[in-house]
């Protein structure tokens, strides 16, 4: 009978991965749980344009938009790979930051500036139109105004489609390097991640940074995120500090991290915080328990800088060697009349 079901389940899973999607799969069903993991594995080897992956966004449509270092960018509508590179209009290959506004219009940061891309048409903007630096770290979109945020070494530039404003440590910013932006669309506050710097948060009108000295693990953010209570989780290179807006909290190694250097913070449906790190894999917090994945598992790399999670809650992992998805399932039992 456990045959049975393992056959039912595996269909199940042909039926979620849908028609005409080419996978490698690395299948893990453990036969005491009816929790199931699947981990889905893309390089180079399928379509991928290279295999390190600084950022990854999924649009609308549930295509699956791929940050490289090198490669330009790729998309993945589920069976097909199509990967855009300066030659067609991106500004340059290394692309550290992927978002997409409310038009669908996707936004890429990268080593040259700012590139938009329309679905048709391909628009550049560097340090000539407005932007503060060229090389892009971060993006984010205020959902209430349609700002682009862009977070480069050299300041944090808005873009309201028409005018470009820039902000510094001449104005409050902690630190010019700014590596990672998160906005909270309840109050309207940025917050800014930075390089040595700490945190800063900006209400529109007002600075206030936090360091190490307020309880932030370390100075050198590399991501955020905000969960739907509203706290902020700070990826560091010490660990993670979660900000509630009063208090912090901070989790390293030893309450069951896998690695101090963060590089990606994600939070799914469930409210399961997600963290990619630096040669640890990923590890992922339900508020009680911690649990690792690396390459034993399944997952293609233990450097993991960019963790999405898409609308039917499959977690996506950009890392150094590919992308790792993961798809948890649940036993589905179906009657099953044996003649």
């Amino acid at each position: 009978m456990k045959y049975r079901y393992t056959f039912l389940l595996i269909a199940f899973i042909a039926l979620l991965i849908g028609p005409g999607r080419l996978v490698r799969a690395t299948f893990n069903l453990p036969e005491t749980s009816a929790q199931r993991t699947i981990w889905i594995t893309y390089t180079t080897a399928d379509g991928l344009a290279t295999n390190w992956i600084w950022d990854i966004n999924i649009d609308v449509y549930g295509n699956e938009w791929f940050g490289t270092f090198g490669g330009g960018v790729s998309k993945f509508d589920g069976a097909t790979w199509t990967t855009y590179t300066t030659a067609d209009g991106l500004a340059n290959n290394i692309v550290a930051a992927i978002a997409i506004d409310a038009s669908g219009n996707k936004w890429f940061g990268t080593g040259g500036g700012v590139s938009m891309f329309d679905g048709a048409a391909w628009t550049t903007y560097t340090t000539a139109d407005g932007l503060a630096n060229n090389a892009v770290n971060a993006i984010a979109i205020d959902n209430a105004s349609g700002d682009k945020w862009f977070g480069t070494n050299g300041g944090v530039s808005k873009f309201d489609g028409a005018n470009w404003t820039t902000y510094t440590t001449a104005d409050g910013l902690a630190n010019n390097a700014v590596t990672a932006i998160a906005i909270d669309n309840q109050s309207g506050d940025k917050w800014f991640g930075t390089d040595g710097g700490g945190v800063s948060k900006f209400d529109g009108a007002t600075w206030t940074t936090y360091t190490t000295a307020d309880g932030l693990a370390s100075n050198i953010i590399a991501a955020i995120a905000l969960d739907v209570p509203g706290n902020k989780w700070f990826g560091t290179y010490g660990g993670v500090s979660k900000f509630n807006g009063t208090t912090w909290t901070t989790y390293n190694t030893a309450d069951g991290l896998a690695e101090n250097h963060v590089y990606a913070v994600a939070v799914d449906t469930a409210g399961n915080k997600w963290f990619g790190t630096y040669g640890g894999g990923v590890s992922k917090f339900d508020d009680v328990n911690w649990t690792t994945y690396t390459t034993a598992d399944g997952l293609v790399n233990n450097y993991v800088f960019a963790i999405v999670v898409d609308t039917t809650n499959n977690e996506w992992f950009g890392t150094m060697g590919g992308v790792s998805e993961l798809l948890t399932l649940h036993d589905v039992y179906l009657p099953v009349v044996i003649r």
